[in-house]
């Protein structure tokens, strides 16, 4: 499998609008697998219990943080998401020196879950992640079907003040504290000074030969193939990615990054084989009395998809129209051996944009496509508004990702 897929970003003040950290990211999947965008209260839990993620079952901690996921449907854990204390995390594939074990334990998916039902910091986060890779380690299939697919995994982790960079090879790893401009994860190892590390990364690296002892440990470069010298000036999506944000860096905001999400010819909208099936942007205000604003795609190809608002508040709808079906204990990716079937995944949203991208395709395309982005256009003037005016009508809140989403799949409906 070519190692392609997903680029994350953050960009923080100075380089963005308003004092807020605006975080996006872009979940390039096969183009036949469905994402989700679902949403789990938070919840007390009694001692000794477990938790099932996707492979294998942890303990559970006492105290789960409420959590909205944009995931592949078949999986427990998530490409990206959010918690009611503002903290997000995407993930990304990454392949280096390290092999990649095809040994089942918790996905970097998984860990993204976990980070966010359980830190209530980025940096909270970056612990959470690393002790949990200690303990249970990293792997497992992450595709649905009988085609192998595994990497190791870096991080982009935000919160309202800051952001980590976390990159991982097996069980070791790096981080990158990232405090102001403009970051960017791809599929390839990028930290070169690392903030924070594990305690063994440069004794193993030198009794694997990959670095001598006496010049500058770079991580990046000693436990990948990268050319960290040339990283930013080589064709690339993580290139592109950089040059993206470079371009609006001092002026960055929500739409900015959905622009950015949007673009093909850097590679960022990706399409084919492997496509972008899920997107999601975050603003996170630094001003704790204001509420993060999180919004999410939940179908393919953010230029043909809209960006549907959520806020955190209490007695959330539950995501009805962005979920997909359950089908518990008999689910193929239960029963072993894996896969050997592929239900029928598509959730109501996906099913309808996907009768919508065909007519996308034909005279009535433009049409369809300016009435998704004048309701775009809405929904970020509304958030706007709360954002200027500080007043959040809870009452309202409780239902506006589901009602806009509804709003969605009625311009998908045939018109008389």
């Amino acid at each position: 499998m070519e190692p392609s897929s997903c680029d994350t970003f953050v960009a923080l003040p100075p380089a963005t609008l308003g004092h807020r950290i605006i975080f996006g990211k872009n979940s390039d999947r096969p183009s036949d697998e469905v994402q989700e965008v679902v949403y789990f209260p938070a919840s007390q839990h009694k001692p000794g219990e477990k938790v099932e993620c996707t492979y294998i079952e942890i303990d559970q901690v006492p105290e789960t943080y409420a959590v909205v996921l944009s995931r592949p449907s078949w999986l427990w854990g998530a490409e990206m998401g959010a918690n009611e204390h503002g903290v997000c995390i995407g993930n990304e594939a990454v392949w280096g020196r390290e092999e990649v074990g095809d040994d089942e334990a918790l996905l970097g998916m998984d860990l993204v879950r976990l980070g966010l039902e359980r830190a209530d910091t980025a940096e909270k986060a970056v612990c959470v992640i690393t002790e949990l890779l200690e303990k249970h380690g990293q792997g497992g299939n992450c595709m649905e079907g009988h085609m192998s697919f595994t990497y190791h995994n870096s991080f982009l982790i935000a919160d309202r003040k800051e952001a980590w960079v976390l990159e991982t090879s097996e069980k070791h790893w790096a981080a990158e504290h990232v405090k102001e401009g403009v970051r960017n994860i791809s599929n390839q190892l990028s930290i070169t000074r690392v903030d924070r590390g594990h305690p063994e990364i440069k004794d193993y690296a030198r009794s694997r030969g990959w670095w001598d002892g006496e010049k500058e440990f770079d991580f990046a470069a000693t436990y990948s193939y990268v050319n960290t010298a040339r990283m930013t000036a080589t064709r690339g999506r993580y290139c592109e990615g950089y040059k993206l944000l470079k371009k609006h860096e001092g002026r960055m905001t929500a739409e900015t990054m959905m622009s950015i999400l949007r673009d093909k010819e850097s590679g960022i909208n990706m399409e084919g084989g492997f496509m972008t099936t899920g997107s999601m942007v975050s603003i996170l205000p630094q001003d704790p009395s204001l509420p993060c604003i999180h919004f999410f795609t939940g179908t393919p190809d953010p230029e043909r998809s809209l960006f549907k608002p959520f806020i955190f508040v209490p007695n959330i709808t539950q995501l009805l129209k962005t979920s997909s079906p359950v089908f518990g204990p008999e689910d193929p990716v239960k029963k072993k051996p894996r896969f050997q079937t592929k239900p029928d995944r598509r959730h109501e949203l996906f099913r309808k944009h996907e009768s919508a991208a065909v007519l996308m395709e034909g005279p009535q395309g433009d049409e369809l496509l300016k009435k998704i982005r004048n309701l775009e256009k809405e929904k970020t003037d509304e958030m706007e508004h709360i954002l200027q005016t500080g007043h959040l009508d809870v009452d309202q809140a409780v239902n506006l990702f589901s009602k806009c989403v509804e709003e969605e799949i009625r311009e998908y409906l045939p018109k008389d």
